[in-house]
């Protein structure tokens, strides 16, 4: 796999080396001590979690506070998404900004988000099948959203945003970037 940095401290995008043939292809999706190596510590994954999405679906910007955040490893099985990490680590020299990477069934990139950054994807194709490795299990006490849309953010989604379909918890719930709960 070939590890590379993005303009956000701590923040990868994985690619994978495929191999393919007439039956198809194959390729390693995750070895730890790689992933340890290239990332500079180590991280144990305890969960994976997949979700299925339509076209124009939005889900973020979300994130847990305190003990309970998230480090997360993403990827797309099926499909296409764009994927954003939001750096909300308010002593980062990136606080603020944002990576984004287009994942999908072609490239079969993945997406390494660790803890400290508020995290969503917008589905591209008509279906997409989203895959994710977490470091910490799902806590709804410590749940956070920040809104897709907030404009100190400034995230240029590929989508207009009259077609963005959202659940009334990111429609209702997400606060501003200057309201959330942010990490030292």
């Amino acid at each position: 796999m070939e590890y590379r940095k993005t303009d956000i401290d701590g923040v990868w995008v994985i690619e994978p080396k495929v191999f393919n043939d007439a039956r198809g292809y194959f390729f390693e999706s995750f070895k730890q001590a790689e992933f340890d190596a290239h990332i500079g510590h180590h991280v144990e994954f305890i969960q994976d979690n997949e979700s299925k999405s339509g076209y124009g679906v939005l889900r973020g910007l979300h994130y847990q506070k305190g003990d309970f955040s998230q480090a997360k490893l993403v990827r797309v099985i099926k499909g296409r998404v764009v994927d954003v990490a939001v750096d909300i680590r308010k002593s980062s020299p990136t606080f603020g900004r944002y990576v984004m990477v287009e994942l999908s069934e072609d490239n079969k990139r993945q997406f390494f988000i660790p803890r400290g950054f508020a995290h969503g994807f917008l589905v591209l194709s008509d279906e997409a099948i989203f895959t994710y490795k977490v470091d910490n299990v799902y806590a709804p006490q410590a749940e956070a959203s920040i809104r897709w849309n907030d404009g100190t953010i400034g995230i240029e989604w590929p989508v207009d945003a009259k077609d963005v379909v959202l659940s009334d918890k990111d429609l209702n719930k997400g606060v501003a970037l200057k309201d959330a709960w942010l990490f030292d």
